[in-house]
């Protein structure tokens, strides 16, 4: 079994950061891809980013790509997703999920754990 908690999130002004961490706990934290999802009010849970298991692999959505950065740390066991130039619409909560593989995944159904979420807020 695999404990993902999610940590970071808040309110922030729109143009601004943040940075989420998601830390692991349970299996071997380097033998899982990692991948970041978000879902707003009234809306299905997307896709943010995701990262294989080395780290070098990393995939976007275009709606947030060139503005979030996910990245890896396996000697913390922890993934974290830094969110820059932040607008209004990506208010949502955040979650992490982790799947036993070695390729990255934009797909929900793919992951096999998922954390609580953290809320982030964007204000105009």
């Amino acid at each position: 079994q695999v404990q993902l908690v999610e940590s970071g999130g808040g309110l922030v002004q729109a143009g601004g950061s943040l940075r989420l961490s998601c830390a692991c706990s349970g299996r071997t934290f380097s033998n899982y891809a990692m991948g970041w999802f978000r879902q707003a009010p009234g809306k299905e849970r997307e896709f943010v980013a995701a990262i294989s298991r080395s780290g070098r692999r990393t995939d976007y959505p275009d709606s947030v790509k060139g503005r979030f950065t996910i990245s890896r740390d396996n000697a913390k066991n922890t993934v974290y997703l830094q969110m820059n130039s932040l607008k209004p619409e990506d208010t949502a909560v955040y979650y992490c999920a982790a799947r036993a593989v070695m390729l990255m995944s934009s797909l929900q159904y793919e992951y096999d754990y998922w954390g609580q979420g953290t809320q982030v807020t964007v204000s105009s």
